[in-house]
Formats: C-alpha cells, sequence, structure tokens
C-alpha cells in the first residue's frame, strides 16, 4: 500500500517515478480526476467532468468525482482536467513488418504495384532481425499515436524464426498485440504455417499476446494455400482463435463469400478485411452471420483498392458496425486520427453526392460513429471486445489521455469532435495499456530512440541492397540506394 499522492504538489516526473516503482503491484490504484471521459460504453455514455479508478490492470470505477466515494484513498491521483478520457484505439490490420520502409513507395497507384514491390520484391529478403525491427517500430509508432491495441497480419512469416520475432517485438514494445500470421506470397518459406500457430500460442500466448490465423480471400494473388476455406476454418478451430481475411473485394471474393456462408465459415469470430466491391448478396451473408469487418478507409482510397470507397455505408445497412486499420505504412499513414477523419469525411461526401439534385435527405454518419468504429468495434472485430475498447469497469485499463488545451485543440467544446478531428499525436500525453503506463508527458517511455534510429536504417539498408541484388545481381535498383 502507497500513499495518496496530491496532483497540486507533486510534479509530473515524481508522479512517473512512483507509478514506475508501484508498476508490478496489482493492487496499485491510480485515479484520473477531472476529465471530461468519452467511455465507449452505450450505458456509461460521456461524463463532462469525469474520474476514472484503475487498479492493477483494470478498469475499477468511471464516474463523476469518484474521491467523494473514497477512491482517493491508497491511490495515485492524476489531475487531468482540461483533457479527454478515452479507450485505446483499436488498430484491426497492419502489416507490422514493413515499418522500415514507411513511406517508400507514397504515391503507388494500385494493388498490383504494391504487391510486386513489397511482397515479391522485398519480403524474400527478410531475416528474422529484420522482422524483429519492422514489427517492434510499427508497435512503438501505434503506442505513441494512441493505439493500445493493433492486430499484426504477419504474412511474411517464412521460417519459425521469422514468427518468433515478429512475436517477440510485440511483447517488447508494450502493446496489446494481435499476431495473425500467414504464409508468404512469394519466395522460399519452410512451410511451417500454419501448423507452427499451436507453437506459437503455446510459447507466446499471454495477458497482452493473443493469436489468430491469417488468409487471403481468393487464391488470385498467391495460390490456393493462403486462401480462405474448410481446411483453414478447421485449423483456426483446432488452435481456438479466429480468422482475419484480407483483401476481399470484388466479384471472386462475393463469390467466396457465398461460398463460406453454404459451407457454414462465416461468424463473428471470422474478420473480412477491406470489403469493397462486394455484392449485395454477399452483404447480406455477412450480416445474417454476423461475421465482422475491418475497413482500412485511406488504404482503399489511396491506392484505390476495387471501387476504392470504404465499405462503411455497405456494412452498416446489413448491422456491421466496423473496425478500423491502417494496412501498409509503406504507403499509408500509421495513425488512427487518419483513419477516422478520412471514413469520416468520404463517407459524408458520398451520402451528399448520392442526394444531389434529388428530394433525399443524405443519411451521414457522425464522429461518436468513427470513434466507435476505432475503440469498441475494432476491439469487438478483433475478438477482444470482453477486454478492451470501453472504458467499462472490469474491461483492462487501455486508454490515453488527450490534452485539449494545446494551440489545436482549445478551447474543448466538444469532446468527441475534438479528438477525431482536432487531435493527433502531440496531443497524447498519457497511454495506459493494461494499466501500464506507455507513454507520459507526450514521451514513449522505455524508448532508446538514436538505437531504434540506427536499427531501423541498418535493416532497411539490407533489404533494399539485398532485393536490388536479387532483381539485377551486381547493382543496386535505381532510386532505393540506401541513405
Amino acid at each position: 500500500m502507497h500513499p495518496t499522492v496530491h496532483p497540486t504538489d507533486t510534479p509530473r516526473e515524481a508522479l512517473l517515478d512512483l507509478l514506475r516503482r508501484t508498476a508490478a503491484d496489482p493492487e496499485r490504484r491510480i485515479l484520473f480526476t477531472g476529465a471530461t471521459v468519452l467511455t465507449a460504453d452505450p450505458e456509461l455514455g460521456t461524463l463532462a467532468i469525469g474520474d476514472l479508478l484503475v487498479r492493477g490492470s483494470t478498469i475499477a470505477a468511471v464516474g463523476p468525482d469518484l474521491r467523494a466515494r473514497g477512491a482517493a484513498e491508497n491511490a495515485i491521483v492524476i489531475d487531468v482536467a482540461g483533457a479527454v478520457l478515452t479507450p485505446g484505439f483499436v488498430d484491426t490490420h497492419r502489416h507490422a513488418w514493413q515499418a522500415q520502409l514507411r513511406r517508400i513507395m507514397p504515391d503507388v497507384d494500385d494493388l498490383g504495384g504494391y504487391v510486386t514491390a513489397t511482397l515479391a520484391g522485398y519480403a524474400p529478403v527478410y531475416r528474422p532481425e529484420d522482422m524483429y525491427v519492422g514489427t517492434r517500430l510499427a508497435a512503438l509508432g501505434a503506442i505513441d499515436t494512441g493505439i493500445t491495441t493493433m492486430l499484426d497480419f504477419s504474412h511474411n512469416s517464412r521460417s519459425a524464426a521469422h514468427s518468433d520475432a515478429a512475436v517477440r517485438a510485440l511483447v517488447d514494445s508494450g502493446i496489446r498485440g494481435v499476431h495473425a500470421s500467414m504464409g508468404p506470397h512469394f519466395g522460399a518459406w519452410d512451410h511451417q504455417w500454419p501448423a507452427d500457430l499451436a507453437r506459437l500460442r503455446a510459447a507466446y500466448a499471454g495477458d497482452l499476446i493473443t493469436f489468430r490465423l491469417a488468409a487471403l480471400a481468393t487464391a488470385e494473388i498467391a495460390g490456393p494455400g493462403l486462401a480462405y476455406g474448410p481446411e483453414l476454418a478447421r485449423r483456426a478451430a483446432e488452435s481456438g482463435v479466429g480468422v482475419s481475411v484480407d483483401a476481399v473485394f470484388g466479384a471472386a471474393s462475393s463469390r467466396a463469400v457465398l461460398d463460406w456462408e453454404r459451407q457454414g465459415l462465416l461468424g463473428p469470430e471470422l474478420t473480412l478485411i477491406h470489403a469493397t466491391g462486394l455484392s449485395a448478396d454477399a452483404w447480406r451473408a455477412i450480416g445474417a452471420s454476423g461475421t465482422t469487418v475491418a475497413l482500412a478507409p485511406s488504404s482503399d482510397a489511396q491506392i484505390g483498392l476495387e471501387s476504392a470507397v470504404p465499405a462503411v455505408d455497405e456494412a452498416l445497412s446489413v448491422g456491421v458496425r466496423p473496425g478500423l486499420s491502417i494496412d501498409v505504412e509503406v504507403a499509408l499513414a500509421g495513425d488512427m486520427f487518419t483513419q477516422m477523419r478520412a471514413l469520416h469525411t468520404i463517407q459524408r461526401m458520398r451520402a451528399v453526392n448520392g442526394a444531389y439534385g434529388s428530394a433525399r435527405e443524405p443519411v451521414r454518419i457522425g464522429t461518436a460513429d468513427v470513434l466507435d468504429f476505432a475503440t469498441r468495434q475494432g476491439a469487438r472485430t478483433n475478438g477482444l471486445g470482453a477486454v478492451t475498447g470501453s472504458l467499462t469497469p472490469g474491461k483492462q485499463a487501455d486508454l490515453l489521455v488527450i490534452t485539449a488545451e494545446e494551440i489545436n485543440n482549445l478551447p474543448l467544446n466538444d469532446a468527441v469532435g475534438t479528438v477525431v478531428l482536432g487531435a493527433d499525436a502531440r496531443n497524447v500525453d498519457t497511454v495506459l495499456i493494461g494499466g501500464q503506463v506507455r507513454k507520459w508527458a507526450g514521451r514513449l517511455l522505455d524508448l532508446d530512440l538514436p538505437a531504434l534510429r540506427g536499427q531501423a536504417a541498418a535493416s532497411r539498408d539490407h533489404i533494399l541492397r539485398t532485393a536490388a541484388a536479387v532483381r539485377r545481381p551486381g547493382q543496386v535498383q535505381e532510386g532505393h540506394s540506401p541513405r
């Protein structure tokens, strides 16, 4: 038991020191007080001024003035007046191993260009250490921007060592990581997947690390071995994990969805990623089965995947509230603020455009919708709806303190609008994951940034040199020479 610490006479450095010294105490109490609290819990709603109590790794209580009910006793009290408390964001799909190649192809025009350059060109030369560096960099970047849960769609699992490195990177970053492994599209590999999933779960599953099986929707890109169907569904069921299916778009995926319906392979444990350009009948099957959907708003629009329109209206029309995802940092932004804004803008543009010139009233989503998609619905999509995604007592303490008095946000008028339309990474002041502080006073903790810079650069340089040598022996590809 530790003494109550009052924020008025305790510098933030001293608070952080106390939080660190008590980190291993399963009964440690932290009281955040005086914030606007966006619980993302439909029953609890929004508190204009409220408190939140954390005990150990979980949320113990949320409400107005918890101090009046004794919550401050034996607690570390943190005054967050003028800030907004929210659940941590949940990323439902990111290819984290690629992070050392961030923005290497910012203007890629189509899926074929991405596949050729990244999956056929760079992926085959990755070593396990490159998997570690890329995945850890992606996870730390996610935490810095307020993402507390990330599904790593790790589709470069060339060997058990590659998968081990990716999972260790999630562990070492401190993120709530969902490792979804899949065999690679191209190049030599050990064909240990999907059988290796059982070993990975036995070795690494824990409070913060869970697993899913990853697959593609159809055999068009990489052959039938990676395509979801009865065999992979059986493997996932035997391992007790859900399935995340990428590259779900167009007529071929629509036919696949209907095949899965006939085979009894749809359901809440299945997530379909992108879901652009699907038929009305495919959407009917998705909605009727409770299958979850992970949208990738900036990916669909910027790269131009199938219809290039994020399928939020289609999902909502059949009762599916989707999660949101980042997808590929080789071409896209890596933060959830961008995804929320992109989806909010595109859907409202589409709604008004569709009604333009008619008497119809546009059906628009709002900022509360996209915040829900980025938090509670994302957790449900990742199979973690009972664990995280809202500031509900009993759930894990995955939460953000977002400052609302910086120049880009002041004065605080509408908390949801501020988070969705005003905030960015600079406003993510504090991040807790499972009750542990991962970012404090705007700074990631336990990070040797110069060392990480060197590791990322060295890994990138190795990948570019080796991939170029494979393509054109003895030469480094023009425009990709290591800096």
